[in-house]
């Protein structure tokens, strides 16, 4: 089964790292994708430019409007994705688990439709 792994991190909790810190989870990360993608487990993964970057476009009574910036004021950022491959969503967590990011924010697990 197919699951998305979203991060979101948290600006002033990467701001607080201590010098270095954030390269260190950065080639934690690199490293940990790599080995998953080289077990088959890692089928995609994008990091994303910052949130200031977004560009949130709304479709009403036919009219397009968009906004700079992201849909809504949040403390945390979405920042990149995983999709994996995994048995069940126990798995799943597991393997989200030893990404670096729930220390600076959230990881987010989602099953995908399939079919």
């Amino acid at each position: 089964m197919k699951y998305l792994v979203m991060i979101y991190t948290d600006p002033k909790l990467l701001d607080a790292l201590p010098a270095g810190e954030f390269d260190r989870m950065m080639s934690h990360c690199d490293a940990y994708a790599a080995g998953l993608k080289e077990s088959g487990t890692l089928i995609a993964s994008q990091k994303l430019q910052p949130v200031e970057s977004a560009t949130t476009l709304r479709v009403r009574g036919g009219k397009l409007s968009t906004t700079d910036g992201p849909f809504a004021e949040t403390k945390e950022h979405f920042g990149g994705y995983n999709l994996i491959e995994a048995r069940d969503l126990d798995e799943a967590i597991r393997i989200a688990s030893k990404f670096p990011w729930s220390e600076v924010g959230a990881v987010e697990v989602r099953p995908a439709l399939e079919g």
